[in-house]
């Protein structure tokens, strides 16, 4: 058994070796030219094989990611139960052995009585709706010492909500109820064998999803840790599929289908490779981190939407000074920084590749100075990275503005908006938890501390367990090219190093600074400039071997027999406990 434990992370350990052993000489070595240049006609076969190539993997992916993303039906109905009293009256002689109450928002307590006759009752169990019991499903079992007639279930504190209650027999079949709140008995056809992840929100879902359903319904928020626009996105997938468990997760795994020719057009804008491209998006689409994090109703998925549409055009400009990419990579970091301040992080990796270009720049052109285009340029950027950002950032708050009542371009929504700043600043740098699975960023370059979303066992000695941490390929490979990146980039002035350990390291350092509780999805926008290091190196070899294939295949080839080898604990897909621990743990603070 220890054999089949480690002879995987040994084989791919060895993968490494052999991978990193045929670069050549970095000294010597024939890196990317900045001058080189992409043919202006490509042939139309060419073409045609390059949108092949995308439809093909998209189709796949998509696939893959919205297969068993959740369910498309759930209790659309709720009630509040605070300081409510419900009674159900059960039809037929069989006893009820399980109750399976659906939550909604809120918390409290539930006192749930039995009686024969309608008016004695007996206490036989109580329930607890806690803010992580949010839009789930609960099994509750059910013993009495007679065949009840009336069950009441009473609110005794807080301010619950319910969304449906099932009654259901020995042989798993449901108990006929009639109760005068209808809300809590019109979708018994809804009710799962057993509450899981395809019915029930996990992680948390139960701040986004809720948020967003919220936002919907011009409710003031629950959630205000992170500004609006994320949340907003995730609310055109519930308006779409319902306040299901797809329809939360649905924006967030379109935007991961998103990323890939997103990342395609990235790379070949670097690189000017399509073969390049190609394995390089291969292994972004095969990382663990990427379709676990965009299958989950959080806003980390449209950050790192934002971030790489974001570095897609500073490229634009970092190389040749195109205003148009930088107008629009403007554009892109006010989207992202209205989603999530780590994309402010990403902000922070522009203004040095600006100035690397100015820098450049100058230095080029010691005999005639640029510093007229230079001013021209500085308020170009204020425009687009401080002006029309701040506008979006604004807008974004509408949905607060609505559930207050306040116009767009009053006092009160202007305040709305910097009372939220101050909280989101204060409840960041002082907020004390523990949870059994936070991380530092130390740990999370070297994969060694995965966090665990979902686990749950079940009576045949399989479980279903959903956890985040990268694809070892990528990860590990991506860490042993940052140092080669950093050799070119230091020794032989490669401005595409450059390029690519400005975006990582700007996602990454940080975080060496914050003290908060952290988890290993933070590193979940640093993974995407892995790939990118990892093509660069697949770009020496393409450009020094005529065989460099030969290197560059298997280890694509690895990195998506890995997500297959993976996929069960990264999908919540049912599987034998012991064969999963004992081939799945590759390290014993793997949560696997």
């Amino acid at each position: 058994m220890k054999i089949i434990q480690y002879a995987p992370p040994l084989a791919a350990a060895l993968l490494l070796i052999l991978f990193f052993s045929a670069l050549p000489n970095l000294k010597y070595c024939t890196l990317p030219c900045d001058e080189e240049k992409l043919s202006s006609k490509d042939s139309k076969r060419s073409r045609r094989n390059e949108v092949l190539f995308l439809v093909l993997l998209c189709a796949v992916y998509a696939f893959t990611a919205f297969f068993g993303l959740g369910d498309t039906v759930a209790p659309q109905s709720f009630m509040p139960m605070a300081g409510n009293s419900v009674i159900f009256e059960l039809n037929g002689e069989a006893s009820p052995t399980e109750i399976m109450l659906y939550s909604g928002v809120g918390t409290g307590n539930y006192d749930i009585l039995c009686s024969q006759d309608g008016e004695n009752y007996v206490l036989v169990q109580n329930f607890e709706q806690k803010h992580s019991d949010v839009l789930k499903w609960h099994n509750l079992d059910f013993e009495s010492s007679f065949i009840p007639k009336y069950v009441e279930i009473r609110c005794t504190s807080g301010a619950p909500w319910l969304g449906e209650v099932v009654f259901r027999d020995q042989n798993n079949r449901a108990v006929q109820i009639k109760s005068n709140a209808s809300a809590l008995c019109d979708e018994q056809q809804y009710c799962p064998d057993r509450a899981g992840f395809m019915n029930s929100s996990y992680f948390d879902e139960i701040y986004h999803a809720r948020t967003a359903w919220e936002h919907l319904n011009g409710v003031w928020p629950y959630e205000i840790s992170h500004p609006p626009l994320g949340k907003i996105i995730i609310s055109l997938g519930i308006s779409l599929f319902g306040m299901t468990p797809f329809g939360w997760r649905f924006s967030g795994t379109f935007v991961g289908l998103l990323m890939l020719p997103i990342m395609y057009f990235l790379l070949k804008r670097i690189f000017r490779s399509k073969s390049v491209s190609a394995l390089g998006t291969i292994i972004f689409a095969s990382d663990f981190m990427h379709f676990v994090q965009t299958r989950i109703a959080t806003i980390d998925s449209f950050a790192l939407f934002f971030i790489l549409l974001m570095y897609l055009f500073m490229y634009g400009f970092y190389e040749s000074g195109n205003r148009r990419d930088l107008a629009l990579s403007g554009l892109f970091f006010g989207l992202g920084a209205a989603s999530k301040w780590t994309c402010i992080y990403a902000g922070g990796g522009l203004a040095v590749l600006w100035l690397m270009y100015w820098i450049r720049s100058f230095i080029q052109n010691k005999d005639s100075l640029p510093w007229r285009a230079f001013i021209k340029n500085c308020l170009f950027c204020i425009l687009f990275f401080v002006a029309i950002p701040c506008a979006i950032y604004y807008l974004s708050y509408i949905p607060y503005g609505i559930a207050k009542g306040a116009d767009l371009f009053s006092r009160e929504y202007l305040q709305i908006v910097l009372d939220n700043q101050e909280f989101m600043f204060s409840y960041h740098v002082n907020v004390q938890a523990e949870h059994p699975y936070a991380s530092r960023w130390y740990q999370w370059v070297l994969n060694v501390r995965p966090i665990l979303y979902y686990l749950n066992y079940f009576d045949d000695g399989t479980r279903s367990s959903i956890a985040a941490f990268l694809n070892p390929a990528l990860c590990w490979g991506g860490l042993l090219s940052l140092f080669v990146l950093i050799y070119t980039a230091l020794f032989r002035r490669d401005r595409k190093a450059g390029f690519i350990l400005v975006g990582y390291f700007a996602q990454l350092v940080p975080w060496f600074f914050i003290k908060r509780l952290t988890f290993e999805y933070h590193y979940f926008a640093s993974s995407a400039f892995l790939v990118l290091a990892i093509s660069y190196v697949f770009d020496i070899l393409r450009r020094n071997r005529k065989d460099w294939l030969k290197w560059t295949l298997p280890f694509t080839a690895v990195s998506a027999a890995l997500f297959i080898l993976f996929y069960p604990v990264l999908s919540g897909l049912p599987v034998d406990s012991k064969l999963a621990s004992s081939l799945l743990r590759w390290l014993p603070t793997w949560p696997i």
